[in-house]
């Protein structure tokens, strides 16, 4: 059974890309609505074999590839995803209040160089409406929550943002990832010099150890910074005791790219992802490798569109991996082609 032959890709692409979205999850929760497709479904896109299996954290991960955040901003298709052969899911950029995000258009396909660009803005329906889908999911696939502060609050008061998902969320993911790098919040990436990060993620540490059991806190970073602020990055992740690092978020650069000028300039900002950004997020892997000491842990997203660009990303020093732009393009059966070559 096949979800996502070439002609429903083809038509899915001719849609918006934010509307093909919405209709892609759509099938996706009918089709496992019905007990006898859900079955078939996941006997199709789900590869399991106990070699895959990664234990991190305290966490047993059924396999090392994980969906990333983004795609299931509100929680709301936990259910139907797992069924795809994920290892994890990460959900979110979740805010503490709803917000719109940016006016649409938001996202954009640059089908000649298998990216996107999105300038989503952290659209969401805030940590209290996703808190009470995470309670009623039935899925025991690992989630990690993503989190982030709204647009409205000055980065001075940021840490009371994510301070405020962490305490809502924190009965209902298995980790926390901080998101500090998306290029689409006015000023959000301010909070990765070290004066502010240093602040931030202190004080979620601070909070988590409170708790009568931790959760593991990673820090997800962007792809447009220099080896001097990725030191500098790893010297505060190892100071304030993080487990990892998700590296990366999308880029700014709109460098060697296939599309026109004239498309890029009409598209104007926004975060691009996929295979741009295969070598360039391995490249930080690498680097941040080198700098950690083995004192954390690295999860390895941007342009994985093949099982070999799976296996770079870990030889580079991944311990897990994320999707998103090549499981848009390369459909359903990307997790399982990956898992599979794993083993």
């Amino acid at each position: 059974m096949c979800l996502y032959s070439s002609a429903l890709r083809s038509l899915l692409f001719c849609l918006e890309p934010e509307t093909s979205h919405s209709i892609a999850l759509q099938s996706l929760k009918w089709s496992t609505s019905i007990p006898f497709l859900k079955k078939a479904i996941q006997k199709r896109y789900t590869f399991s074999h106990i070699g895959l299996e990664r234990k991190l954290w305290g966490i047993t991960f059924v396999n090392p590839i994980g969906l990333a955040a983004g795609f299931d901003k509100n929680a709301s298709y936990i259910d139907e995803l797992a069924c795809l052969g994920f290892g994890f899911i990460e959900i979110g950029t979740v805010t503490p209040r709803p917000q719109e995000g940016n006016p649409p258009p938001r996202l954009f396909r640059l089908a000649e160089d298998y990216a996107l660009v999105n300038r989503m803005g952290f659209n969401n329906d805030g940590v209290d409406a996703v808190a009470k889908r995470l309670q009623k999911r039935k899925s025991s696939i690992v989630i990690g929550g993503n989190i982030g502060k709204n647009k409205s609050t000055p980065n001075e008061y940021a840490s009371q943002d994510y301070l405020t998902c962490f305490e809502k969320l924190f009965d209902h993911v298995d980790y926390f990832a901080i998101n500090v790098s998306s290029p689409n919040t006015p000023q959000l990436r301010q909070l990765q010099d070290k004066e502010p990060l240093t602040r931030l993620l202190s004080t979620l540490q601070e909070a988590n150890q409170k708790k009568t059991r931790s959760k593991p806190l990673l820090l997800k970073i962007a792809p447009d910074i220099t080896s001097e602020q990725l030191e500098e990055i790893a010297e505060i992740v190892i100071q304030t005791q993080f487990n990892g690092v998700i590296a990366t978020n999308t880029t700014i650069s709109r460098e060697n790219l296939k599309t026109s000028k004239s498309r890029i300039e009409s598209i104007g900002s926004g975060g691009l992802s996929g295979k741009p950004l295969t070598a360039k997020s391995t490249d930080v892997i690498r680097l941040l490798e080198q700098k950690s000491c083995g004192k954390f842990d690295i999860v390895g997203v941007g342009g994985i569109f093949s099982p070999e660009d799976a296996r770079e990303k870990i030889r580079a020093g991944a311990k897990l991996i994320q999707l998103y732009t090549g499981f848009v393009y390369q459909g359903p059966s990307l997790p399982s082609s990956i898992a599979r070559n794993l083993i």
